[in-house]
């Protein structure tokens, strides 16, 4: 047990979480994030495999608004990333390749994981820590009970909580915690927020599959009932030998699948998918994996730009899926939830 009192913990290291604890640490607060994962970005993500890597979340960064803009001005500053494409594509249902995007399309030579770590950069984050309970002290701070693997405590006391996670996660964490007094219009507003589930295949080729995928090297895919999004993933890449080729999945084909013990059928299942839309070679890679992103895009997002509680003692929640979908969203609401966490100890 630690007898330190932070001022903020942020359970969750995702863009939303890492923003408002580099500007909190900015401003002089002593803050910890609790990540239960072994990274940090949430869907964010790069995989390493096969001695190289893919982007099976978050697969490019693009401009969506001005804080989006700030960071890729400092990432390609930074040399953290650099363009990737000037165009994204769409294939119709008829089968027509069309321009679906003319924003530019950003991406790391390391993966897209990069944009995480640079935004974690001198931040203290405690991970392969997942918080089961929040409980109230005699001192009127927030007490955090953990299930760790590593030599951190298993009890982390901080003033404030910021819940940077997906809704129905803090929902599950406040109602295991059994707190009294929460307003039951705050567990409403997490419990109307929605989130779409997407499988994501990763696949490497032989170099001599005559398919080409140069053409388009992203591809967005309209109104297919298993198929939403194909890339050829080592177009990113300066060095690759081999063709790494990403799929997602709808969100209804992802329901299908969601909690199936063998993730492997239903990779070869939207493997076998793609292969009948593009080029049949698809449904027989040298080898793939597949990971399930529950939580993948809010479906129903908030119309605040970030979720507060002052009852029974400070709580904010923040992400992408307050004020929109989008990583401009997670981004402004994670500024935001930093703004109302400076007020509350302020006062």
């Amino acid at each position: 047990m630690t007898n330190q009192v932070y001022d903020i913990a942020i359970v969750g290291a995702g863009l939303a979480g890492l923003t408002c604890a580099k500007r909190l640490q900015d401003l002089g607060f002593g803050v910890v994030i609790l990540e239960k994962s072994r990274g940090v970005g949430g869907r964010v993500a790069t995989r390493r495999l096969q001695d190289t890597w893919a982007d099976h979340g978050l697969p490019y960064l693009s401009i969506q608004g001005n804080l989006t803009e700030q960071l890729v001005q400092n990432l390609c500053q930074q040399n953290i990333c650099h363009p990737w494409l000037d165009e994204i594509y769409q294939l119709s249902p008829s089968g027509e390749i069309q321009s679906y995007s003319t924003n530019s399309a950003y991406v790391s030579a390391t993966g897209i994981n990069a944009i995480a770590k640079f935004l974690a950069t001198d931040l203290e984050i405690w991970r392969s820590c997942r918080v089961f309970k929040l409980t109230l002290t005699p001192s009127q701070t927030w007490q955090l009970n953990l299930e760790t693997d590593t030599n951190s405590p298993h009890v982390v006391e901080a003033k404030i909580v910021v819940l940077a996670i997906p809704a129905p996660q803090a929902l599950m964490l406040l109602e295991a915690s059994t707190l009294k007094n929460l307003p039951p219009s705050f567990l409403h507003d997490l419990a109307s927020v929605e989130f779409d589930p997407c499988l994501a295949v990763m696949a490497g080729y032989d170099t001599q599959n005559p398919f080409d995928l140069a053409q388009w090297q992203g591809l967005r895919i309209a109104q297919n009932p298993d198929v939403s999004w194909v890339c050829l993933e080592s177009s990113k890449q300066t060095n690759s030998e081999l063709p790494i080729v990403i799929f997602h999945s709808t969100a209804s084909f992802a329901q299908t699948y969601l909690d199936i013990s063998n993730l492997e059928i239903a990779g070869q299942h939207l493997l076998d998918s793609a292969s009948q839309l593009l080029f049949p070679e698809l449904n027989s890679p040298l080898w793939f994996q597949v990971h399930r992103w529950r939580y993948a895009l809010p479906l129903s997002s908030l119309s605040v730009p970030c979720l507060v509680t002052t009852e029974p003692l400070p709580i904010v929640c923040c992400g992408d899926w307050c004020g929109g979908n989008l990583v401009e969203s997670a981004l402004h609401s994670g500024f935001t939830a930093a703004d109302k966490v400076i007020r509350n100890l302020l006062l």
